[in-house]
């Protein structure tokens, strides 16, 4: 498939998207969240990728936000059914994609784009990356899942502040409250998200598939996440990936996958 504003390599089972658009500093337009929801489908159905890194073109910007001169003009109903759509096509589907996403966070993470940053599996940065939602300096709120995930990563009262003050904290601070895994040089960025995703992509994607599952049921307010775990792991009890994984460690061997 023929990409404008993104682009696609594949390594060893490793697919690396890369957004961009170097002029708008990454940001988010209709025609990018489209793309880079077809991508990760187109991925996510192809076995022989195990993992996904994502990350912005350029040192500047990972994504800066949204393309607000596509919105600025629109109508209630509109607003809501955009939040609706991006939600759905991109935001939520990354989150619940049984391919693990890691976001790389090589600069600027505002608005849409630490809500996307924030829907991937967990986030790695570079130590020049600012993260931040802005909206309400706009007046408006994040509408692609903001007030959701921030707080289930940092906790209520550092999102209200984060948010209600339209700040941008740092990689330093961003470790601090848990919202990315590591801070690391600019340089060292993908090299260790490669790193991460080779380590699970020795793994079992059928397995990892119910881990993501059974971990987002617990996030969810109408879901019982243990009900789901418990069926999940009883699943896997019936996988090719259980019967070679059991049968590896007793043979003393370690395992081939099938995954499927």
């Amino acid at each position: 498939m023929n990409y404008e504003n993104i682009y696609i390599e594949e390594e060893n089972n490793i697919a690396t998207i890369t957004i961009n658009r170097p002029k708008k500093l990454n940001s988010l337009n209709k025609r990018t969240i489209e793309e880079l929801q077809d991508a990760f489908k187109e991925l996510d159905e192809d076995n022989g990728i195990k993992v996904i890194v994502v990350t912005g073109s350029g040192e500047k910007a990972f994504v800066a936000g949204a393309d607000i001169s596509e919105f600025a003009d629109f109508s209630v109903q509109q607003a809501k059914r955009l939040a609706a759509e991006g939600q759905e096509k991109l935001f939520d589907f990354v989150e619940n994609l049984s391919t693990p996403v890691i976001a790389a966070v090589n600069g600027f993470a505002l608005g849409g784009g630490l809500e996307l940053a924030m829907s991937c599996h967990f986030r790695i940065a570079s130590e020049t990356a600012k993260m931040g939602l802005p909206e309400v300096s706009l007046g408006v709120i994040p509408g692609y899942g903001g007030t959701q995930r921030l707080p289930q990563l940092v906790g209520k009262g550092r999102a209200l502040e984060l948010i209600m003050t339209a700040g941008m904290i740092d990689a330093q601070k961003a470790l601090d409250f848990g919202l990315v895994n590591y801070m690391v040089s600019q340089e060292e960025l993908l090299p260790l998200c490669l790193k991460i995703a080779s380590r699970i992509s020795n793994n079992s994607s059928v397995a990892i598939k119910h881990a993501i599952k059974a971990v987002n049921a617990g996030y969810s307010y109408d879901v019982d996440g243990y009900a789901v775990e418990i069926d999940a792991f009883g699943t896997c009890f019936g996988t090719d990936d259980f019967k070679e994984g059991t049968t590896a460690f007793l043979e003393k061997r370690k395992a081939d996958f099938p995954g499927s």
